[in-house]
């Protein structure tokens, strides 16, 4: 007998009948001779409606956080509740828990809640009992027993989190599509799907926008080690296996190309060059609970310096608020400036440490679609650039050919 956590995405649960679907799934593994704890998001929809419906209600200011998390919480829990009862139709057993009630505790930073400790006693009672748990994703509760949310993409989180406390034997995310691709397949209609790929690999992808997974997820499955499949919940072709890296993954110099949109650039000009000043700047960030990306500081000349960062798009309002508060701090001829309507592109490979050109080549390709790079980031395997909003999927094609990855 295996113990098996499955995770359903919003597009998967979007219907009553891609529900049924599910649970015909879930039980058909359950028969199979498994235990099953399976998390489910939002039916595709819920929470934007959610979100919309918060913003009417509150339309003079942003609503509160903490009830922002009471409510959004809601949307997972009604997809366990129907779920469970579908699972019944069908003749199996299931019983639906919360985040709260499967033991998943956080932190108090309400709508990007970090998981702090998972006690799964309760998981474990219910599936001795021939229970299949459908746990609810994207939520848990802090030691004081307040409602938080693990933010966008929370659910795979759950999933990868309660694999590794349970000690599950396979972790599946089921999404609406049959795995990593070599760029997203919207985009780029010539992407391939990627057999298997590294934990470092993915986590440099999902954090430059690639969609099929969350960049924290992957994070924790690396941490803990919990191998993880990504497959498609209309069919049973093979996903895409997310494992530790093995030697012959060197081979693939790049193995795929993410973009991200929504972007925003923030750009503070002839700050004093003097110790104190970016802990100044990246202090004030920190304490708005924003989460930067790329950061560049000019050469110092005269004394004086320029400093850019980017940043989700939806996060510069509170940037904006945090940094005037502390702008005259930074020097006196210091300013703020700020652009949005920018994205951007990365190409990545765990091959990129033994193998030379890569950011040559993804530069002349860029350069031969008359593209211009505004911003430049490297890591050991990842060179990431930011473009033009407009000019992103031209940037991803012209990249993704350049590299041979159509074929």
């Amino acid at each position: 007998m295996a113990l098996i956590v499955q995770k359903y995405g919003g597009t998967s649960v979007g219907t009553p009948e891609r529900i049924r679907n599910c649970a015909r799934r879930i039980l058909e593994t359950q028969r199979a001779g498994n235990q099953v704890v399976a998390v489910v998001s939002a039916m595709s929809g819920v929470t934007d409606n959610l979100i919309k419906l918060a913003k009417e209600v509150s339309p003079e200011q942003d609503p509160i956080e903490r009830e922002m998390d009471v409510l959004l919480s809601t949307g997972e829990q009604t997809t366990i509740a129907l779920t469970a009862m579908a699972i019944h139709a069908l003749g199996g057993k299931a019983v639906s828990l919360t985040g709260a009630q499967a033991g998943i505790s956080t932190d108090r930073v309400h709508t990007k809640a970090r998981i702090v400790n998972i006690t799964p006693d309760a998981v474990h009672k219910m599936l001795d009992a021939g229970n299949i748990v459908m746990l609810a994703g994207f939520q848990g509760e802090t030691a004081s027993g307040e409602i938080t949310t693990l933010g966008r993409g929370g659910s795979d989180l759950t999933a990868i989190a309660m694999a590794a406390a349970i000690k599950a034997d396979l972790c599946q995310i089921y999404t609406d599509v049959d795995g990593v691709y070599t760029c997203d397949p919207r985009v780029v209609k010539t992407a391939q799907k990627i057999q298997e790929i590294s934990y470092e690999e993915m986590l440099e992808m999902a954090s430059s926008g690639s969609k099929v997974m969350q960049s924290r997820s992957v994070e924790f499955a690396n941490k803990f080690g919990v191998r993880f499949e990504v497959r498609n919940s209309m069919n049973n072709n093979p996903g895409t296996l997310v494992k530790e890296e093995t030697p012959g993954m060197e081979s693939v110099v790049v193995r795929g190309v993410s973009l991200e949109r929504n972007q925003a650039k923030v750009t503070i000009d002839d700050v004093a060059d003097r110790p104190g000043i970016s802990a100044a700047i990246f202090g004030a960030i920190a304490s708005a609970n924003v989460i930067i990306d790329m950061i560049v500081q000019n050469v110092s000349f005269d004394g004086i310096t320029d400093i850019s960062f980017t940043l989700s798009a939806a996060d510069l309002p509170k940037a904006e608020a945090s940094l005037k508060a502390v702008l005259p701090t930074l020097g006196e001829k210091a300013q703020l400036r700020t652009t949005s309507g920018i994205a951007k592109v990365s190409v990545v490979g765990i091959g990129m440490r033994s193998h030379s050109g890569v950011a040559a080549k993804m530069f002349k390709a860029l350069a031969d679609g008359g593209i211009n790079i505004q911003m430049i980031s490297t890591s050991e395997i990842k060179t990431a650039v930011i473009v033009q909003e407009s000019e992103v999927e031209n940037a991803a094609r012209a990249i993704h050919t350049a590299f041979g990855l159509d074929v």
